[in-house]
């Protein structure tokens, strides 16, 4: 029993490394994670990179209609809207395309919570937009310091639509963390920002497709 047990403790480490693994490139083939993605020069010094993917039957135009969307005061991000406002985000579910949300421009803020919450803080800033192909977001502190020709310290989220053919298109969700964090930050990222963070860009990738695929996504709603 007590050879049992150590081997079976010996296997944890080995188990959680591979969860780990899976999480991080769920969905991605091993040329999208190899691969040089837009938004990346922004953040060269990034740890904790993480890429995952989803192939769309949907024309690639009809994907970025919905990803464009995204925001608190927008379409929400498509994922646990419950899970969200237990961190009271006030995340709306809106499953429509809005005309006047089909826009975004560089250094705009995309609200991750209502702005009265957490100081007003909650929010990324567009950092790189390819109008149908890219959208790159990091923190106001990051905004700056692209501004001036820096690069990103605290990381770059990225989101990235490639084409399959005329009616097919991959979905690629990159996350670069910050920069030589602290031991306290690293493990919180590990613990806990990780776990969440892939259950819910899990969701909303799984979300996005699902509404390119089932909805008439090239209309509009007016």
């Amino acid at each position: 029993m007590t050879l049992w047990f150590a081997g079976l403790v010996a296997l944890v480490p080995l188990a959680l490394a591979a969860a780990r693994v899976w999480a991080w490139t769920w969905g991605a083939t091993a040329n999208e994670l190899d691969t040089v993605w837009p938004g990346d020069e922004l953040s060269p010094g990034a740890t904790a990179i993480t890429t995952r993917a989803v192939t769309i039957d949907a024309p690639a135009e009809a994907v970025w209609a919905w990803l464009v969307q995204i925001g608190q005061d927008r379409a929400g991000f498509y994922s646990y809207t419950w899970l969200e406002n237990l961190a009271r985000c006030v995340m709306p579910r809106v499953e429509r395309l809005v005309p006047e949300w089909q826009q975004r421009t560089l250094g705009e803020g995309v609200w991750l919570a209502r702005r009265d919450r957490y100081r007003g803080q909650a929010r990324q800033v567009v950092v790189r937009i390819d109008p149908g192909r890219v959208l790159t977001m990091a923190s106001p502190l990051d905004w700056g310091r692209i501004v001036r020709r820096e690069s990103s310290r605290g990381g770059t989220w990225t989101f990235i639509v490639v084409p399959l053919g005329a009616e097919r298109t991959r979905l690629v969700a990159r996350s670069r963390g910050p920069e030589s964090p602290g031991l306290w930050l690293r493990l919180f990222h590990l613990a806990v920002f990780a776990p969440v963070h892939f259950i819910m860009e899990r969701r909303m990738l799984l979300r996005i497709a699902w509404l390119a695929e089932h909805t008439t996504s090239a209309r509009i709603a007016s």
